[in-house]
């Protein structure tokens, strides 16, 4: 019987089956490699995989159809997903497609007649703070005007590429904002008697500086790995990790040695250790650029961490959107293995480690480590009922550490300057350290930034960011990603830590700060936020599933003018009937941008009832902005 793979494809089999201690975990890389062959997933190309695996054709289907970026059915040559979060749509995601639709004639879910362009929206790229943009089969195009569209799409026609694709993560480097920025030699925060440097940008601020192996070791790179392997205990490596205070920096905000000092400490059998890169929460775009810019940082934290907890397997779960971050990533993973720095005797410590690329496929859902862990054994991504915790019973029911990319990263410079160096940063104890913020939305400089934890929204959005675009009032910021409580003008001192931000009734969440101008629609930010949130729910718990369609039918009536006085009351109360009733805290974060707005603005939603209409914003053509892929 002839395969759906080519000879080439089929030589990679083999490699990527011993990857995992369980085959059916190979699923997602099979499919991949199904779908880079033929541009989607065939019916036969099922068969073929379930037979590889063990698995019924129901099992390999019930996962395509699950992650959003695998195609059954042929599209065209060049596949346009232009991001429709609120981040991009504050800065003109209508537009785009309105720039789309005049040049190519086509709207989400169509294709061009000469089947070279198919055209969808898709939840956030984490690219938050270059919108508009889109992607181009794997190629990311940032802050788009009209002439760009069209020369891109020109190009893609005549040449089959354009010139105009971004590269590796295209913020400027901090150094050339001025030096009046936060990236300063030295920057003194306000009323902490202190000063701090930058610790995981800094390198990046370097002329010149590529992120190759050669470039890294010369800023000081594996030196902690160097100073700790087979010289320090892996225990007093977690008790160094615990005394700095580092807390988890995907959103949690866990203490980081703490979990590593729940995995037992005599069980036999293997444990595991996974990076958790699939950052996909709408207005977080800091691990994409840690990752492209300077992948060994997080590559030795990895290895730090992994010593840490005595595991010789790690995986780096990749968002799958995440092609260049991979693609570096794998480079970067390949020259360490020929310094030296993984295999099976690593600096001639004894200690051996193995570093497996698993690239996601489209689900938001995966960035909550238990749908992550189901993810990477070849399931669809639903979050699991804990107890038991993934330090006992995690990736094939061995005892698992999932810790995300910004947080391994902070671990080489904790080793090489100390627990209390660390702990002395920021607001110890519970916020010690730098955070990266990723500023998004209505600000003069959007970007990432790295600044002590505890500074105030307003240092932050005024002074580092440069203040309002346009120098329009500020209206609302979400100050942790999308699934935190918008906040108002009134909270600007709010100091951007842990605590701080959960005494105004949100959360320091992903680090996602999205500023929003005078003359935002509330209502229509809201709406946005619940199509992601009805969009990326993963169907497990009735009340997120049924819950988040009946919340987003009754936004969308009153933006468009068909709203009635006792929908305010319905929402807030199947707000409630959501609100700690999940498996996992989807729940809760899907109906913070809801009550937030109520609390805040509730009058907005009044003068739209009233109204019937939206006071702030022309009626835009949903067939435009309501498809999703």
């Amino acid at each position: 019987m002839s395969s759906v793979f080519s000879k080439a494809a089929q030589e990679k089999i083999p490699g990527i089956l011993e990857r995992y201690a369980e085959k059916r975990a190979a699923l997602l890389p099979l499919l991949w490699l199904a779908q880079e062959e033929h541009g989607y997933v065939s019916e036969a190309a099922m068969k073929e995989i379930a037979g590889l695996l063990s698995l019924t054709p129901p099992q390999v289907y019930e996962n395509v159809t699950f992650y959003t970026m695998f195609n059954r059915q042929p599209i065209g040559k060049f596949h346009i997903q232009v991001c429709r979060s609120l981040m991009c749509a504050l800065v003109g995601t209508e537009q785009l497609l309105g720039w789309i639709h005049a040049k190519l004639g086509i709207k989400p879910g169509q294709t061009t007649p000469d089947g070279l362009f198919t055209l969808n929206t898709v939840e956030c790229l984490a690219s938050c703070g270059t919108g508009p943009m889109m992607q181009v089969n794997d190629d990311y195009f940032e802050q788009l005007t009209q002439e760009k569209v069209n020369r891109i799409l020109d190009d893609l026609k005549r040449d089959g590429k354009s010139q105009l694709a971004s590269g590796p993560f295209m913020f400027p480097t901090p150094a050339k904002m001025g030096s009046d920025s936060i990236f300063s030699p030295k920057t003194p925060i306000r009323e902490s008697k202190m000063e701090s440097d930058p610790i995981l940008i800094k390198n990046m601020m370097q002329p010149g500086y590529t992120g190759s192996l050669a470039d890294y070791e010369r800023a000081g790179g594996y030196q902690a790995l160097r100073k700790v392997l087979g010289k320090t205990a892996p225990a007093d490596i977690i008790e160094m990790v615990k005394k700095s205070g580092l807390r988890g920096r995907g959103g949690a905000g866990f203490p980081t040695g703490v979990k590593w000092s729940f995995i037992p400490k005599d069980r036999p059998g293997p444990r595991y250790l996974i990076c958790n890169a699939d950052e996909s929460e709408p207005g977080t775009f800091k691990d994409r650029q840690l990752m492209e810019r300077d992948p060994h940082q997080m590559i030795e934290g990895v290895i730090l961490a992994a010593y840490a907890i005595s595991t010789h397997v790690a995986y780096i779960y990749i968002r799958g959107e995440f092609v260049l971050g991979a693609k570096i990533l794998e480079n970067a993973v390949a020259e360490a293995y020929r310094a030296g720095y993984l295999g099976p005797n690593i600096l001639g410590s004894g200690f051996a480690l193995d570093i497996f690329m698993h690239r996601g496929a489209g689900a938001y859902i995966c960035g909550e480590e238990t749908a992550l862990l189901e993810s990477m054994e070849g399931k669809r991504g639903l979050p699991r009922t804990k107890p038991p915790f993934p330090a006992t019973h995690g990736l094939f029911q061995q005892p698992t550490v999932v810790n995300n990319v910004e947080t391994l990263a902070n671990v080489p410079h904790i080793v090489n300057r100390g627990p209390e160096w660390f702990a002395s940063i920021g607001r110890p104890p519970k916020s010690a350290g730098t955070r990266i913020f990723c500023l998004s939305g209505h600000v003069k400089r959007p970007g990432n930034y790295e600044v002590p934890m505890g500074i105030t929204f307003r240092e932050m959005i005024y002074e580092i960011a440069g203040g309002m675009r346009g120098d329009k009032p500020l209206k609302a910021f979400i100050p942790g990603g999308a699934s935190a409580a918008f906040l108002t003008p009134a909270h600007l001192d709010v100091r951007m830590d842990f605590e701080s931000l959960a005494q105004a009734g949100s959360m320091l969440g992903s680090g996602g700060v999205t500023v929003m101008e005078e003359g935002t629609c509330m209502v229509w930010a809201a709406e946005n936020l619940l199509q992601f949130f009805n969009h990326e729910s993963c169907g497990k718990c009735t009340p997120c599933r049924e819950g988040s369609l009946w919340l987003l039918q009754i936004l969308r009536r009153v933006e468009h003018g068909r709203g009635r006085q006792e929908d305010l009351d319905l929402l807030l109360r199947l707000c409630g009937n959501i609100a700690g009733r999940t498996v996992c805290a989807f729940g809760d974060a899907e109906i913070a941008p809801i009550t937030s707005t109520l609390q805040h603005f509730r009058d907005e939603y009044e003068a739209h009832i009233r109204e019937q209409r939206c006071p702030f914003r022309p009626q835009p053509a949903p067939e435009l902005i309501t498809v999703g892929h």
